[in-house]
């Protein structure tokens, strides 16, 4: 990696559930993918552009940015100087406790509507909590009141819209076909398979899968193993068993696909994350 696309993973081994990415950017763009977790973002120099949801959004210096679990977005350096921001990943079980206590029954029903905010609190919070991480000495009872503090946020943010029977039955066909997809991501699976899985026909199931999710079924498929391919590198394992486990054909169609969604190769990523487990 060039000093202008500079790519910092950090997690601390005592949250499992939480990472922080620092990262500097002048050329580098990201495909297009989305993160099983909350990505909770500030840029803190420079713009960054990206596309969510089929909007279009920058975000400026000191801009908020959030992005649901399974948003499809990519991201990239909207000025001409380089553009630097942190990102915070919670998986949605570390905030279930604190949603539960609000009494949001189900995690999904935690979705913010807008990905980028103008909110002076929500910024303190995602910065305070990415800097307690990476340090050993704070206590239990200060991670979880910043975890609490970011859940009250997301669900302050979060709006729910009624919906009516067709939109929920789309819902209940796409989750159908994620989970068959989930489920299968080491075989070599074909879109009719997953089609089938969701009683729909192959064409129709495209039509609404790329509708609701702003993807094709494969794109989809390809990012969940990139996933699954993550989570094994952070186990320990080669990259050679990762790239077989989470069905990729080779270690070289991982490293090209992997590349562009954390901006450096899986043997890199898997050093950075054990470096900072041994410190």
């Amino acid at each position: 990696m060039d000093k202008d696309n500079y790519f910092q993973y950090i997690a601390n081994p005592k949250f499992s559930n939480v990472a922080k990415l620092e990262a500097v950017m002048s050329d580098f763009t990201y495909s297009k993918h989305a993160h099983e977790e909350f990505s909770l973002g500030v840029t803190l120099q420079g713009r960054q552009d990206f596309f969510c949801h089929d909007a279009y959004y920058k975000s400026p210096q000191g801009g908020v940015m959030v992005f649901n679990p399974d948003d499809i977005h990519d991201g990239h350096s909207g000025d001409e100087q380089n553009l630097e921001y942190v990102m915070l990943y919670v998986h949605p079980n570390e905030f279930a406790p604190a949603f539960h206590s609000m009494g949001v029954k189900q995690i999904q029903d935690v979705r913010v509507h807008n990905r980028l905010i103008d909110d002076v609190v929500l910024r303190q919070q995602i910065i305070e909590l990415s800097h307690l991480i990476e340090h050993e000495s704070f206590s239990q009872i200060e991670y979880e009141h910043g975890v609490y503090q970011l859940a009250q946020s997301l669900a302050k943010h979060s709006e729910k819209t009624d919906q009516g029977w067709s939109a929920t039955r789309i819902d209940t066909l796409m989750y159908r076909a994620k989970e068959f997809i989930h489920a299968n991501l080491a075989r070599d699976i074909s879109i009719d398979d997953v089609a089938n899985a969701a009683t729909v026909s192959k064409y129709h199931f495209i039509r609404l899968f790329r509708s609701q999710f702003g993807i094709t079924p494969h794109q989809y498929v390809l990012n969940c193993r990139i996933n699954l391919a993550r989570r094994y590198l952070e186990q320990g394992w080669s990259t050679t068993h990762s790239a077989q486990a989470a069905g990729f054909a080779d270690i070289s169609h991982l490293n090209r696909r992997f590349k562009r969604v954390y901006g450096m190769t899986p043997k890199q990523y898997q050093l950075q994350r054990q470096v900072n487990n041994a410190s």
